[in-house]
């Protein structure tokens, strides 16, 4: 993602991903689907990466670089078990 502090919270950081990709889907509401992610992360429904490190506090402070790797993990239930 361009454009990004690289001392960012992993809240707004996943709040910045989420207006990236309404932006491109033309949907309105950007915020509501931004809250609906958080929600989410918090109920484990997918984790983040971050140079090769699980992040898990959302508000925890972020040293990113330009060349910083981050990988949103969704989280799959698996058929039968």
């Amino acid at each position: 993602m361009e454009g990004i502090s690289s001392s960012i919270t992993l809240r707004d950081l996943i709040r910045t991903r989420v207006r990236e990709e309404v932006a491109k889907e033309r949907q309105r509401d950007w915020e509501r689907q931004a809250d609906r992610a958080v929600e989410a992360f918090g109920r484990n429904g997918f984790f983040v990466l971050v140079d090769d490190r699980q992040v898990t506090e959302l508000d925890g402070e972020l040293e990113l670089t330009a060349d910083s790797d981050i990988r949103f993990v969704r989280l799959v239930q698996l058929a039968g078990g």
